[in-house]
């Protein structure tokens, strides 16, 4: 759905990925007690869409997908669907390491009428490529919605190798890669050699992923920076790479602070209430910025695009 209308503009013609362009790795908002807040969650999604998101990811990583219940996780999807639905490409985050469970909430998603699914590799049982591929396929067999693959091995402890990718791509719901790999050669290869979307996972590469072929990003960035995010991959698909470069190096401040200190939930969320947005507190494990962060993360916020 590129080319959604926004503040950010009209964007140039390059390709319409089933997931959209430009697509935050929602945070999930809480009320001040910890409880789920989808009033919240429908003005974040409606205020990242008119800020030129495309796309929304919901029940991720960022979403705090970890201690968030199913029923939670469908609350939250049904309402961002009320509100944004018609105006974005709506993924919901869906993995787990167990098979079963992550094909009970793929079915549930759809029945809920999201766009897409989003399927992280299984993590901490450590499985073989075999298993991952048979996890993905029961996946995509159980469904009729467009899946992406979420490679992030830094946390799940294996990584999608490039013969299980190509392997998957010949399923016709496996659609597009998450890339947190970090690989940007072996990135390269698979997107040259397979027909998979693939969506930059890591807010420093997208403009080098997009370069080789990408055709987005799932971005923690673009929580607080939406237009921002999307002001680089619009300048490269205009062709004005000096600009994209300069968009690019704009963002490098704010991404360092927010990806290197702490988690990006903590840090997104920690941005978004500065900028009096909904998002609360974060869930333990995980705790809140303290004074100093929060302080460096301001700091960090880039200008308005211009």
């Amino acid at each position: 759905m590129t080319g959604t209308s926004g503040t950010a503009g009209t964007t140039p013609e390059r390709h319409r990925p089933p997931f959209g362009r430009i697509a935050p790795a929602m945070v999930t908002p809480f009320h001040p007690d910890g409880s789920l807040d989808p009033l919240g969650a429908q003005t974040l999604a409606t205020h990242l869409v008119d800020r030129g998101c495309d796309g929304i990811v919901l029940n991720g990583t960022t979403g705090e997908s970890p201690t968030t219940t199913d029923a939670e996780q469908d609350r939250l999807l049904r309402a961002v669907l009320e509100a944004v639905g018609d105006r974005a490409r709506v993924t919901a985050g869906v993995g787990s390491n167990d098979t079963r469970h992550t094909v009970e909430l793929a079915r549930a998603a759809e029945r809920a009428g999201a766009h897409g699914l989003l399927v992280v590799t299984p993590y901490y049982s450590r499985p073989s490529q075999e298993g991952i591929a048979r996890h993905v396929a029961a996946v995509a067999e159980a469904v009729g919605l467009p899946v992406m693959l979420y490679d992030i091995p830094a946390r799940t402890g294996v990584r999608l190798h490039r013969e299980t990718l190509l392997r998957l791509a010949e399923h016709p719901r496996v659609a597009a890669v998450k890339d947190s790999a970090y690989d940007l050669l072996g990135s390269a290869r698979v997107i040259a050699d397979s027909g998979l979307d693939y969506y930059s996972g890591a807010d420093e590469l997208n403009l080098p992923l997009y370069s080789v072929g990408a055709v987005g990003a799932v971005s923690t960035v673009a929580n607080v920076a939406p237009e921002q995010t999307r002001a680089v991959l619009d300048a490269h698909t205009a062709g004005d790479n000096a600009e994209a470069l300069r968009q690019h190096r704009l963002l490098l401040p704010l991404i360092d602070a927010m990806m290197g200190a702490a988690p990006g939930t903590v840090t997104a969320k920690a941005l978004l209430r500065l900028l009096g947005l909904p998002a609360g507190p974060v869930r333990l494990p995980l705790v809140d910025a303290d004074p100093e962060l929060v302080g460096e993360l301001a700091a960090a916020l880039p200008s308005p695009v211009g």
